[in-house]
């Protein structure tokens, strides 16, 4: 019986041990991606965020982490980011304070800013240095050479939108062509082949500008702004990632670097282009993890 007994008490106290012990371990709850180290990038199919969206990829699954990408349009990028239960962490390309603002007012309470990608971006109407004219507003007495047309990309973005704005304020009997990054850019360059003129909805950084001979139009009534390419992450992330957050912290690209990488990505792929970067650049990105 006294045996019996003890059994007893021990089965019991065998049991509350597990108890107390299962009950420590579900009631500490993980972050989304504590120990899994996930991170979900969303971007843009714009070059210079294809650029720093493979990069971080690259040296993120270098050092350890499993990424995913998803190319979405920059207002669903924003949309989705918001979420409360966002199925991305972190977007490297968001155009603010100025370009992206109407996506910033709608959805910024809900998105936290980690960092700038690349600090001195510029937008605005670009077109061949042959091409004899310096100012938006002399376009208008040269619509025939433009055949009434500026070279447009998405209609979400905000150069597309700014863009509007400008035909509206220099009062431009111009059309915008909605396209792509990648079909304006190959409008531009048969352009230039065939030394026609050509206007297109531009941007710095992008490889056209290592590639090609161009210069901004002046923009006297102060249209089109300037902006960083600002790294941009749903709420949450930084709790659930610190190590990851610091990486995004720290990233930054000069124009040089920025073009270099570009030009490798163009030539050799983007999966090729950015790992043969990364190889080069290795201490430097490492860096930022670290």
């Amino acid at each position: 019986m006294f045996k019996l007994r003890n059994l007893g008490i021990l089965l019991v106290a065998v049991l509350l041990t597990v108890s107390v012990s299962s009950c420590n371990n579900n009631g500490k709850k993980k972050g989304k991606s504590e120990d899994k180290k996930e991170i979900s990038i969303f971007y843009p199919n714009w070059a210079e965020g294809v650029a720093f969206t493979y990069l971080a990829k690259t040296a993120l699954e270098a050092n350890g982490y499993n990424v995913e990408l998803t190319n979405l349009a920059p207002g669903m990028i924003y949309g989705e980011l918001s979420k409360e239960n966002s199925k991305g962490d972190v977007f490297l390309d968001a155009w603010l304070p100025n370009t992206h603002k109407d996506y910033w007012d709608n959805y910024g309470d809900k998105l936290v800013i980690l960092g700038e990608s690349f600090s001195e971006g510029t937008t605005g109407l670009v077109v061949p240095t042959y091409v004899t004219i310096n100012s938006i507003e002399e376009l208008n007495a040269n619509k025939d050479k433009f055949n009434s047309e500026i070279i447009g990309i998405g209609a979400g973005a905000g150069i597309h939108a700014n863009t509007l704005k400008a035909i509206d304020a220099y009062k431009l009997d111009f059309e915008q062509i909605t396209s792509s990054g990648p079909a304006m850019v190959a409008s531009l360059e048969k352009a230039i082949r065939d030394k026609e003129w050509i206007a297109i909805t531009g941007w710095k950084p992008h490889f056209a500008w290592t590639q090609n001979d161009l210069k901004y139009l002046e923009d006297p009534k102060g249209v089109y702004p300037k902006d960083a390419c600002t790294i941009i992450s749903r709420r949450g992330f930084e709790k659930d990632q610190p190590k990851a957050a610091a990486f995004f912290k720290n990233f930054n690209l000069k124009e040089e670097q920025l073009y270099e990488l570009m030009t490798a990505i163009k030539d050799k792929g983007e999966e090729a282009g950015a790992a043969e970067w990364y190889k080069t650049n290795k201490v430097l990105v490492d860096s930022w993890i670290k």
